[in-house]
């Protein structure tokens, strides 16, 4: 007996020294396996050589030397020059070498010459965005003879949006609390604040703002930006601005004027000064990020002003300096009659070209707000005069949150790879937001954080791999979601390549899985109220009437779906001809949009053969059958996965399974009501009434 308590005990010590608890992120620099591959990549890792004492390029040399002794199990030496040695990595800032002529300020150049790899740029920056490059191409088994790489961002400005707030608290956020610790800063530097800089600049991330858009005045306070500067002064060796998103009442709040109206010379003369005030902290501080006159947030059309009247004020405070002004897009009127999806562009069009130049407006990727698939905001199509943003949700606020695997790259791909034809064929979004198609200056891609104090800092494990997601696309929009998946698995998870392939499959199919489930054939914004969490299609009342569910829906004895093509609403004119005859013809319509446009019969027969009613019964229940899929296909991992995270995903598929059951008999049970049609036959009825149902919702309000 004593014999068996001691095996036990040595083998949970050795469970728990092996195990992943996710806080690395995709910077594992673990042993390769594999003595050959090392072998191999040993030939070029002998050293690490700069001449520079630059902190940016001193970040680089320390990054590559931490990562090869860990990939390699050996020491690697750091010298000041490489002479006639060979076998090393040689950093270098040079506008001199031919590989450098083609490149963007923070572009890289990687190629070998004369037995050593080379990795310049014009800038520091690039040179440490060459070496997380260089690592990631080891990490996920990459030959690294006659290297040979040019690589340069598509946007400029690429951004995370933290909605954190000043008590400690996320708005929408699911891994944790907030992960910055205003209480102890200036003073003490919490090592997460490096580990999130490593892991931006990982990916190119060079920006990040600090605090929710919906924003207390507090962070413009000296108290605040005091601590502001301490973390500025963290992320800047790795590239990363600080924005500070700001109430746009703060002069009233903060000096007692009487007004904040834009066009007042004492509110003007007092961003003029504030703005003074944060450069002395943060020289090269990035800029305001604003949310003005949305959702009982304050802004210059309290005064009678445009949007375009408070952005201009806050550039003409930015003036001096080399930060921006953005400028979200993400209004809407409390308008029973109205249409939300129209919104936003109505307010901003009439604006189109009375911007400063200094001013970006961020637009989410769709109309309404974040929705697991919308069709891209009209405003991409329509700004010829404006410098247009892309904001994307990596917080899964929509979309399982902490307990729903779902990965986002296909979602991102599918906004940005879709065509304007703003220009003719070939302008897809994501050739308007990079400045392209207009010739515009600057480009942003902004993505509003999943991260939190959890250990492995994005809830569940698959989580962090939208957070990589995001920054690749906003470094190359063109890289497929399955590369991309690929790397991080290789990075995170396993670089065995049967288990990549099958990981890889479970991460392709799980948004087409959790739509199925959820919002099948375009039907939208039917969560529960305030927590936005699990189905609520029968929400009829809410502090506006565009919060609730039946708005959207429109589910009546007829059939279901908001008809935006004229009769009820005219927001598909906002679309170019071509999208017009594409998505305005129910008969042409990509069933994926369906109901976002037309309000379809019970029993209109649809191109897959099946009346409406049926398809929408067959995919709410294939979406539950492909939730059992992922968790087979997953337990078939189990060897090739850290047994932490193994578990801590096997565990959160049965709570998806679960919740995915939740959500077919919500919506078929309540849709049912009105087409008055029985369940197909070949599908088992749910075992529950709808009262029953709507029980779970209001167990889930007193939690």
């Amino acid at each position: 007996m004593q014999k068996k308590l001691i095996i036990l005990f040595f083998s949970f010590i050795s469970l728990a020294a092996f195990a992943d608890d996710g806080s690395r992120l995709w910077l594992k620099y673990d042993l390769i396996k594999d003595v050959k591959q090392r072998e191999n990549y040993a030939k070029f890792t002998k050293f690490i050589t700069t001449s520079s004492t630059n902190a940016t390029i001193l970040k680089a040399s320390e990054e590559l030397k931490n990562g090869f002794e860990g990939l390699m199990g050996k020491k690697v030496s750091t010298i000041k020059k490489a002479d006639s040695q060979v076998g090393g990595i040689i950093l270098e800032v040079s506008e001199k070498q031919i590989f450098t002529k083609n490149l963007a300020n923070d572009g890289f150049a990687i190629f070998s010459n004369k037995g050593n790899i080379i990795i310049s740029s014009k800038t520091e920056v690039g040179v440490l965005y060459g070496a997380f490059e260089l690592l990631r191409k080891v990490q996920t088994g990459q030959s690294l003879s006659n290297i040979s790489v040019i690589s340069n961002p598509k946007i400029k400005i690429r951004m995370l949006n933290h909605w954190d707030n000043a008590n400690g608290t996320v708005e929408r956020g699911y891994a944790g609390s907030s992960m910055w610790k205003w209480n102890e800063l200036p003073f003490r530097i919490d090592p997460r604040y490096i580990a999130y800089a490593r892991a931006n600049a990982s990916i190119g991330i060079n920006a990040t703002s600090i605090n929710n858009v919906n924003a207390s005045s507090r962070f413009l306070t000296a108290e605040y930006l005091e601590k502001i500067k301490a973390v500025a002064d963290v992320l800047r060796p790795y590239g990363i601005k600080v924005f500070i998103s700001v109430n746009f009442r703060s002069p009233r709040t903060l000096s007692g004027l009487k007004t904040s109206d834009p066009l007042d010379p004492e509110v003007r003369q007092w961003w003029n000064e504030k703005t003074k005030e944060i450069h002395q902290y943060i020289p090269d501080f990035g800029g305001y990020l604003v949310k003005a006159n949305s959702e009982g947030e304050p802004g210059p059309q309290d005064y009678g002003r445009t949007h375009a009247d408070g952005a201009n004020m806050l550039a003409e405070a930015m003036k001096p300096f080399a930060g921006i002004v953005i400028w979200r897009a993400f209004v809407y009127n409390a308008d029973p009659n109205g249409d939300r999806f129209k919104e936003g562009y109505e307010q901003f069009k009439p604006l189109d070209g009375k911007f400063d130049s200094k001013v970006i407006v961020q637009v989410k990727n769709g109309p309404i707000d974040f929705m697991p698939r919308e069709p891209f905001h009209p405003m991409f199509g329509a700004f010829s005069k404006t410098t247009l943003g892309m904001e994307f949700q990596i917080t899964q606020e929509y979309l399982g949150q902490s307990t729903h695997l779902t990965y986002l790259a296909p979602m991102f791909k599918e906004c940005l790879d879709t065509d304007t034809y703003v220009k003719g064929k070939g302008s897809e979004v994501a050739k308007v937001i990079d400045g392209s198609i207009y010739n515009n200056q600057n480009s942003l891609m902004a993505g509003v954080a999943n991260t939190g104090s959890d250990v492995n800092w994005c809830g569940h494990p698959f989580n962090q791999s939208n957070w990589y997601a995001f920054g690749r696309l906003a470094w190359d929009y063109s890289l497929s979601s399955e590369q991309i998946a690929n790397e991080w698995i290789g990075m995170t998870l396993t670089n065995d390549v049967v288990a990549k392939k099958q990981i890889n499959s479970i991460m392709q199919k799980s948004l087409p899985t959790y739509i199925s489930y959820t919002y099948p054939l375009g039907l939208h914004h039917m969560m529960g109220e305030g927590h936005h969490y699990g189905p609520e299609p029968w929400l009829s009342k809410s502090g506006r009437l565009d919060w609730t569910s039946i708005y959207y829906h429109r589910a009546d004895s007829i059939g279901l779906g908001f008809d935006r093509t004229g009769k009820l609403s005219n927001a598909l004119k906002l679309y170019s001809n071509e999208l017009i005859e594409s998505w305005g013809n129910p008969e042409k319509c990509n069933l994926n949009y369906l109901l976002w446009f037309h309000h379809i019969a019970w029993s209109k027969k649809l191109s897959t053969g099946n009346n409406l009613w049926d398809e929408l019964c067959f995919r709410y229940y294939d979406g539950v059958k492909q939730v059992k899929v992922l968790q087979d296909e997953w337990e078939t991992l189990k060897a090739h996965i850290d047994f932490e995270t193994f578990q801590s995903v096997q565990g959160r598929l049965k709570i998806q399974e679960k919740e995915a059951i939740w959500w077919r008999d919500a919506c078929v049970l309540y849709f049912q009501e009105y087409s008055k049609m029985p369940i197909p036959k070949n599908l088992t009825p749910p075992n529950r009434s709808l009262e029953e149902v709507k029980k779970l919702v209001e167990i889930y309000h007193l939690r």
